[in-house]
């Protein structure tokens, strides 16, 4: 192929420093085409800036979505209920063996044996949907209605443990021949020994009663009521509150009696009932 002169330009380059030309042959249609070329070349440049610029947007909004998504999770874990605390679970602990302590001080005060407090928990039936803190909290409150229970409740000896006479029908211990419905049991006692309350209550009477002589007695929850006779002295007065293992009186022979011994009472509903089902636990 042949080449006319008008299908080549000459392009002159002159250096800025040392004003040297240098010229440089480029075929004609390779110069007209060069804003294409340019055109191009800015259109590729705009596009890969496009895409860096958009891309830039993507991983930024990615980022500010992640931590969004990380400060909403941190949200709902806090609305979550935090775990128990070690310190706040050791005082629940705390309070359940106090109350069983107390507990076994109250029996030991009866003339009974106390009960281990090792094992705590119960056989844990039905508590299988609570937390740790509720279950503490579900015996502790248990514990607490034994405490007041037991503390109310008549249990143990009120002085000595000879039994002289039980509960029920006897021969009359003055008028021989006859036959009595003997509504206590008699404790084998000095004069002077002390006669001790079997539960916490009020004193509804503290002076001469009847056949019982000098006489104590106290009022407990559930209508239940103890009565304690034949005193040589009484050491409370009506109306007051005493405490289980509190001395109350001593023993005596007053009021109709043959000799020294406590006469010793549990009612229910004001009516006898026999002692010995609560000179014990089981």
């Amino acid at each position: 192929m042949i080449f006319s002169k008008s299908d080549f330009s000459t392009v002159l380059i002159v250096g800025s420093n040392t004003g040297e030309t240098k010229s440089l042959r480029v075929k004609t249609k390779h110069i007209k085409r060069f804003r294409h070329y340019a055109f191009s070349i800015g259109i590729t440049i705009l596009l890969l800036t496009g895409t860096i610029i958009l891309l830039s947007l993507e991983i930024s909004k990615h980022k500010q979505e992640k931590l969004a998504y990380s400060r909403e999770i941190a949200r709902l874990k806090s609305k979550l209920p935090a775990p128990t605390d070690t310190a706040e679970a050791k005082n629940y602990i705390q309070n359940i063996e106090d109350k069983l302590k107390k507990i076994n001080r109250y029996l030991k005060k009866r003339g009974i044996k106390g009960f281990s407090t090792n094992d705590i928990g119960g056989n844990n039936q039905g508590s299988e949907s609570l937390s740790i803190k509720e279950t503490f909290a579900f015996y502790d409150e248990r514990l607490t209605d034994v405490l007041v229970g037991v503390a109310f409740t008549p249990i143990g000896y009120p002085g000595a443990s000879i039994i002289n006479s039980k509960f029920g029908y006897r021969s009359h211990p003055v008028r021989r021949g006859s036959i009595e419905f003997h509504s206590g049991l008699d404790f084998k006692g000095r004069k002077g020994d002390a006669v001790k309350s079997t539960a916490d209550g009020k004193v509804i009477l503290a002076g001469w009663f009847q056949g019982y002589g000098k006489c104590v007695r106290i009022r407990h929850k559930n209508n239940l009521e103890t009565l304690y006779g034949h005193l040589s002295k009484i050491n409370v007065k009506e109306g007051q509150m005493v405490t289980s293992g509190q001395i109350i009186g001593k023993v005596g022979s007053t009021g109709q009696s043959t000799g020294n011994h406590l006469h010793y009472e549990v009612r229910k509903n004001g009516k006898p009932v026999n002692p010995r089902n609560y000179l014990n636990l089981n």
